[in-house]
């Protein structure tokens, strides 16, 4: 055991939590905000009717650049260690996306193709490093 006189690392339980949340909301937030833009400007058909593999391919691809920007600001509000933050939020990306994947899967065309919650799931973490190294190498 250390001595009395060891400075102890101060909790920072509290803002890690806090950064994490704060970039998961930007990427709820904004993939919501966007795909009802969508809808709702007729790129992508009503809620509930199907969608072609193109319109899923564009709404991952904005899913990809929110969800880099999410993480980036993670790691921006990370007391420390950033890229451990940025994962951490990878981490909840990919249980939020598998959970959507069971939730969805063999639902039926509204819920589309089996390809895109897989993509979402394995984009995750990447999407988490890229957003770290992007506010790292600033």
């Amino acid at each position: 055991m250390g001595d009395i006189s060891e400075t102890k690392r101060p909790r920072r339980t509290l803002p890690s939590i806090g950064a994490v949340l704060a970039g998961f909301l930007v990427i709820v937030l904004i993939s919501t905000a966007t795909d009802m833009v969508m809808h709702g400007s007729g790129v992508f058909p009503p809620l509930g009717a199907p969608m072609s593999d193109s319109l899923f391919l564009l709404a991952t691809a904005y899913r990809i650049v929110i969800s880099v920007a999410g993480c980036y600001i993670t790691a921006r509000l990370a007391p420390d260690r950033l890229m451990r933050h940025a994962i951490a939020l990878g981490v909840v990306g990919v249980v939020a996306s598998a959970a959507g994947a069971a939730a969805t899967w063999n639902r039926g065309p509204a819920f589309g193709p089996h390809w895109y919650p897989l993509a979402l799931i394995a984009l995750a973490m990447p999407c988490a490093w890229l957003g770290a190294k992007l506010y790292d190498g600033r």
